[in-house]
Formats: structure tokens, C-alpha cells, sequence
């Protein structure tokens, strides 16, 4: 066994709107480099890398597929990953593990929004970019109109044409690739090069004739690497045409890595996704940045903790192959590390471009409650949902086990399809769901503090605990901090009070997590461990973790209640285009779901407004856009940040014991402690 049978490799991205055609893209890359002797078609569901039920049944992508082949020496790992928005989770993984990537656009939709959101964070990221417009063969293509669309709505101005689309609209369209012949194409590759680079602008003003094309070339391939300059190749999917180019300029101008230079490095890798095998086991893909991970190797994962890996397939030439190990470059699947989750650094961890551990697009905003339409399966499906929870750590669920029910946290509508479909065919559950709702968050807005004494009062714990909250910076998430002296107790019995600190204020007065705070512990104090005269522990003489846990929500929530907390509800940044002449009808319909326009440009026959908008919001602008532009409105939004709710603040049915309610929590908890 060997791990791997070249040592350059590229992990490269594929990235669209939706119907833009990575997915036949992916498929015609395959073909061409002989992995695959059939091209599969989308919309008869037998591509390669559209797996799951659903993919094939609606025509998209919803999770990323691994697929490699080879170009010369290199191996090229290539991800397919969604396109449509609420799977934008999926991409973000993929982002952490690529070394270059293809933004592809339909020559007929041309930019949509969501190709504009995928652009802005692939500049962002620097990750370098190629551009493939596809669908050149279909009625409607466009070429140099389409130019000036990419240069101005995706903000990309160094945009390089690496040849021209004949015969647009027919089955026989072509690309035909420039070269150092044609003068207009190296004076424009020098106008774009030159942007970036003065020493090169000197060199064509000094001594053009002396400027040789193979320099440009090299030139433009570092600008690329560099994520500078962003090359356009046109083609079309379905009949070939331009692939081949695109396949020599992704060999050319991106990125491969020798992982043998690294391969003796500590190991040092990062899990992007985690599947289950048909045993139920877990399946880690790993990208590799340093080292080799075998197997039988005892690998550190996740900060603390540890697995031994069983089993390593690496990506090699289509689908993954067994192999002692994966090394520097590769991306590979391991099996054996039990408790391995999604983002997890396996080894040490290593620098790396935008490794920065921050998502890099919003949370969920929108929850729903999954109801199974037998109630016998409510186990059943708990337990499912924490496994798709496993596979995207975005979909965050929340138990209430007083009402038996089960929550989880959407982007949108089409996940519950999915949801739906895979507890149904993966594990024979059939559900349905309520009403979707927003999600909001607590801010505290002013100090506050409690305490309970042990022994005191009706305090029922052998337990002291004191707790003052006050308001934390923006973004600074949860901090506990110390006012009593650590060794006054017990280690355990500090930690039991941070945990259930943590875990309490994921519901605050109103029922919302609460983020952006200081904790203090102010007060503390126990009973040590007592016994009778005959020497037996009595556990109701003496202090235990348990106290702690049980007495923390109710001085945390009298304390939140003291300092006051406000409810805020999450919002979008928008930006709307519609026709002219419909623009006046657009901003009463605005202002009726509560969005605040910002500016208001006219660009030849339209209007671009650009604003803020209620999440809860968006969905109704979605569907009211059509009937209001005849279907040429176009809008994109993210979630931008958090703001005051007007008038009454919502509240979120509990979950908890509701330590709010003094005597219903004592009641719950009653028979705990003794």
C-alpha cells in the first residue's frame, strides 16, 4: 500500500448560483480526464457526485461531494459543493480546504445573487479564482455584455478574457482560446497585469517588442495564485466546448502543492465533513496541510481529544482507495475517531489563509419544531437529528423535554425538505413541521446580581453561590470571571457553576440565549465532606457538584432579571434591483415590511436600492418580488447584525425548569439533591 501516487495535488472548489451547471461541469471534467467512461445528467439524477435521494430528485447540490482526477502530475481533488443559499453551510466548509476554486456563471442568467455573495468571500478569503461562463450553447448566451456584468456587479475590474465565444446560442459554440499573436489580447493582459505590478508597466512602456508573452504568462499565473486577477474561460458543459482549455488553465494558473516537502512535518489536517458509513460508523474527510496520518496512528483531534485511526482512503483518481495514509495536499477519510465532529483540527494546528475558525457566512436565523407523525418515534427521532447535527454543526437542535418536542435552526424553507427526506430514507422516520420562526437573541442592558447562602433562607443546596451580570462588548460572546478566591472550594464545584452559567443563558428572561456578557462569581461556599461518628459519608451533610448545577439557574436568572436584558431580532442587509418604472411602487411595499432603504442608485433602466431588513421579513420580499417587477426583480440579503425589537419583545417558550418560577423549579428539582 502506498498513499498516494503523485505528489502534487490541488483541491479545488466548484462554486455556483443555482442551474449555473457545476454539477454537469463536474461531470464533463471527469469524462474528459477518463475517470468516468458516461457523462451523468443532473436531471436524471446519475451524476457522480449527486448522492443523496433528494440531490437527484431536485437537481441540486446539497452536500459537498469529493471527486479527484488527474491533469499531468497533479491530482486534482474537486468539490462540488450547493449552490442554492440555504445550504451555504456546506460551502463554507468547502472554503476552509481549498486551494483554488471555479466560479461558474450561466451565459444566459448571467450574475445572480447569490454568485455575487460567493465572489465577495472568495476575494475575501484570497483564494485564487477562475471564472467559467457556461451555457454558451444555449438561446439567450451572451459574451461581452456579460463581461462588463462580471467586472461590475461581482466588483471585480481585473477580470482577464483568455479567449472569445463564437457561434453563441447553437449546439456547435465554441471557444477559441487567445494567444501572444493577437496584439489586443497582450495589450489587455498587460493593462491588467500592470494594475498590480509597476515594474512590468515600465517594462512595456520601455521596450514593448521586449516584453515576451511567456513572461505575461508566468505573470499572470502568480496575479492568479495571488487571487488578483480572476481569468474567464467560456464553454458549455453539456457539449464540451471549452472544457479542455478550462482544464489547462486550471493546470497552469492554480496552485498545486508538492506535499511531499511537508510529508515528514507534524501531522496536521483539518475535518470539513463527516458522514456515516452503512455500519453507522463515523467518516471523517480530512484535508491535509502537513505530516501524514496512517493507520493504527493515535491521532489528537478537536483540542483534548483522542482517537485511533482504523482505516484512511485517499482521494486518488475519481472516487477514495484504501491506503496506509494520507499525507500533506491530499484529502482523505478516516475511520476509527468516535467522537470527531465537524471543524475539528486533527494533529497541530497550522497557519493557514483565512484560518481564522470564524464562520466565514451568518447563522441560521430560522427555527422550526419536527414533529414525527408517530409519537412512538419521538426517541428515535432525537437521536437521528443529533446525527445530521453531527454532519452540520449548523443545524443546532434544542430539546424540550416537558413538551417533547425537538427544535432546529434553518437557513430556509428547502432544508426541511431535506431534513425530511433523510430521516425518512435514512432512518425510517416520517415527519412534519410547524411554522417556521425567527431566531433572536438577549442582550443585557444593565447590571445585576444574586446570591444564595447556604443554609439560609428557603435555600434548599448546600450550595453558596453569588453571580453579577453585566454587559459585554459586541461580539465578545460569554466571559466568566472570578471575585472569590479559586482555592476557597473545590475545583470541580467552580466548574460546575461556569458550565451551568454557559448552559443557562442559552435561555434568558425571555426565553432567548443571551449573549455578550460578563459573569462574576461573587459569593461561594460549601460543606466539606462530613460523616457520622460511625465513619459512613452521609451525602446530606456534605457539598456535592450537584448542588452547584442545581442552585446556579436560579441566582444566574434573578440576577439577569435585575440587570434587564432586551430582546433583539436578527437583520438583513439587501440589495434589490428592479425596472424603473416600477421603483415607486417598491418603496411603500418596503416600508410595509419594516426594511430601510440606505441608497437609491438608477443604473441605465433600473434601480438598485440597498438597505437593511427584518429577517422574519425576508421571505415575504421574496414572494412578493415577482408579481411586483414581472419577475425581473433581483435580491440578494445576509444577515447583517442584531437590532432592538420594536414594541412588545417576543418571548420563546421554555425549555428548562424554568428557574424564573421559584417554587415550579424547587418542585422539578425536588428529590435531586437527597
Amino acid at each position: 500500500m502506498h498513499t498516494s501516487s503523485t505528489s502534487n495535488s490541488l483541491n479545488l472548489g466548484i462554486l455556483a448560483h443555482v442551474d449555473a451547471g457545476k454539477t454537469s461541469l463536474t461531470e464533463r471534467l471527469l469524462h474528459a480526464a477518463g475517470v468516468i467512461d458516461e457523462i451523468g445528467r443532473v436531471d436524471a439524477g446519475n451524476t457522480q457526485t449527486d448522492s443523496l435521494a433528494l440531490e437527484r430528485q431536485r437537481g441540486i447540490t446539497i452536500k459537498s461531494a469529493v471527486v479527484s482526477f488527474a491533469v499531468d502530475d497533479v491530482t486534482v481533488n474537486l468539490i462540488d459543493t450547493p449552490g442554492h443559499p440555504d445550504f451555504i453551510a456546506e460551502v463554507e466548509r468547502v472554503l476552509s480546504v481549498l486551494d483554488g476554486a471555479v466560479l461558474v456563471i450561466s451565459a444566459v442568467e448571467g450574475v445572480q445573487a447569490q454568485t455575487r455573495v460567493l465572489m465577495r468571500t472568495l476575494r475575501r478569503l484570497r483564494i485564487p479564482t477562475l471564472v467559467f461562463v457556461n451555457k454558451i450553447d444555449r438561446r439567450g448566451a451572451r459574451h461581452e455584455d456579460l463581461l462588463r456584468d462580471i467586472a461590475e456587479r461581482l466588483l471585480v475590474p481585473d477580470i482577464m478574457p483568455m479567449g472569445a465565444a463564437h457561434g453563441l446560442g447553437g449546439r456547435d459554440a465554441s471557444f477559441v482560446p487567445f494567444d501572444g499573436d493577437d496584439p489586443a489580447f497582450t495589450a489587455r493582459l498587460v493593462d491588467v497585469l500592470a494594475a498590480h505590478d509597476d515594474a512590468l508597466l515600465s517594462a512595456y512602456v520601455d521596450d514593448e517588442a521586449g516584453l515576451s508573452y511567456r513572461r505575461l504568462r508566468t505573470e499572470l499565473g502568480k496575479q492568479t495564485e495571488q487571487a488578483l486577477v480572476h481569468p474567464v474561460f467560456f464553454g458549455s458543459a453539456v457539449t464540451g466546448a471549452g472544457v479542455g482549455e478550462l482544464i489547462a488553465g486550471i493546470r497552469e494558473l492554480l496552485p498545486s502543492e508538492d506535499g511531499s516537502r511537508r510529508a515528514d512535518d507534524p501531522a496536521s489536517g483539518t475535518v470539513f465533513k463527516v458522514e456515516r458509513g452503512d455500519a453507522g460508523e463515523k467518516i471523517a474527510y480530512v484535508r491535509m496541510f502537513a505530516g501524514t496520518i496512517r493507520t493504527r496512528d493515535r491521532l489528537p483531534f478537536g483540542g483534548g481529544r483522542e482517537g485511533k485511526v482504523t482505516a484512511v482512503s485517499v482521494f486518488d483518481r475519481g472516487s477514495a482507495t484504501p491506503r496506509e495514509g494520507v499525507s500533506a495536499g491530499r484529502i482523505g477519510k478516516l475511520w476509527g475517531l468516535g467522537d470527531i465532529r465537524i471543524g475539528d483540527v486533527v494533529g497541530a494546528r497550522h497557519p493557514r489563509r483565512g484560518g481564522d475558525g470564524r464562520h466565514h457566512f451568518s447563522p441560521p436565523t430560522l427555527e422550526t419544531v419536527v414533529v414525527p407523525a408517530r409519537p412512538g418515534d419521538r426517541g428515535a427521532l432525537h437521536l437521528a437529528l443529533a446525527q445530521l447535527a453531527e454532519q452540520d454543526p449548523l443545524i443546532n437542535l434544542r430539546q424540550d423535554d416537558l413538551r417533547q418536542e425537538v427544535y432546529v435552526s434553518l437557513y430556509g424553507e428547502v432544508q426541511k425538505e431535506v431534513i425530511q427526506a433523510t430521516l425518512l430514507d435514512e432512518y425510517g422516520i416520517d415527519v412534519a413541521f410547524r411554522e417556521t420562526t425567527t431566531i433572536c437573541v438577549e442582550r443585557v442592558t444593565g447590571s445585576g446580581a444574586a446570591y444564595e447562602i447556604i443554609d439560609k433562607d428557603d435555600n434548599p443546596f448546600l450550595a453558596t453561590v453569588g453571580l453579577r451580570v453585566d454587559p459585554g462588548q459586541p461580539g465578545s460572546g460569554v466571559e466568566f470571571r472570578l471575585e472569590v478566591e479559586l482555592g476557597s472550594m473545590p475545583y470541580a464545584f467552580f466548574r460546575a457553576v461556569e458550565e451551568t452559567v454557559r448552559e443557562s443563558l442559552h435561555q434568558g428572561v425571555h426565553g432567548w440565549e443571551v449573549d455578550d456578557c460578563a459573569v462574576t462569581m461573587t459569593h461561594s461556599g460549601y460543606w466539606p465532606r462530613q460523616s457520622h461518628a460511625h465513619g459512613t459519608f452521609d451525602k446530606s451533610m456534605s457539598s456535592t457538584a450537584g448542588d452547584f448545577r442545581q442552585l446556579t439557574p436560579l441566582v444566574l436568572l434573578s440576577a439577569l432579571r435585575r440587570a434587564g436584558t432586551e430582546v433583539h431580532e436578527p437583520l438583513h442587509r439587501f440589495r434589490l434591483s428592479v425596472p424603473d418604472d416600477v421603483f415607486g411602487q417598491l418603496l411603500p411595499a418596503l416600508s410595509r415590511l419594516r426594511a430601510v432603504p440606505h441608497t437609491q442608485t438608477a443604473r441605465g433602466a433600473s434601480y438598485v436600492v440597498e438597505g437593511e431588513i427584518p429577517a422574519a421579513r425576508v421571505h415575504e420580499l421574496e414572494q412578493l418580488l415577482p408579481s411586483l417587477t414581472r419577475g425581473e426583480g433581483e435580491l440578494e440579503s445576509a444577515f447583517e447584525r442584531y437590532q432592538p425589537v420594536r414594541g412588545e419583545a417576543p418571548d420563546r417558550p421554555r425549555t428548562d425548569r424554568n428557574p424564573l418560577c421559584r417554587k415550579e423549579y424547587l418542585r422539578e428539582v425536588a428529590g435531586v439533591r437527597r
